[in-house]
């Protein structure tokens, strides 16, 4: 069998990362081997910021919440038990927009967290 050499299948490898490192400064786009440092990085930081958007946005509703229970007379913590107890189960990126766009209809919901609770 005639030996096979791995140039095409290695170019193509490298292509594919330094493709990744578009746009990269100095040498991190330019030489394989620090382009594959960089990029194995840049991933391992994109993981990390998928899962971490998620957290920053249920923050950002949360703060949006407590601002507009706050205006109308009551924390977070007592308007979210207040909406359990009265069989409500609207998640925090509705109740956030509700809040946002909505204020009058918010301020129903806080009455009925209110009444809930008492």
């Amino acid at each position: 069998m005639a030996r096979v050499k791995g140039a095409l299948n290695t170019r193509k490898h490298h292509k594919k990362v330094l493709k990744l490192a578009k746009g990269f400064r100095g040498s991190e786009s330019k030489q394989y081997r620090v382009a594959n440092q960089a990029v194995m990085r840049s991933m391992q930081n994109a993981y990390v910021g998928r899962k971490r958007r998620k957290r920053d946005f249920r923050r950002m509703w949360i703060a949006r919440i407590s601002a507009a229970a706050k205006m109308n007379g009551m924390n977070y913590s007592t308007f979210m038990n207040g909406l359990k107890l009265a069989g409500i189960e609207m998640n925090r990126k509705m109740l956030s927009e509700i809040a946002v766009a909505d204020p009058n209809a918010f301020a129903k919901l806080v009455e009925t967290a209110k009444n809930a609770r008492n």
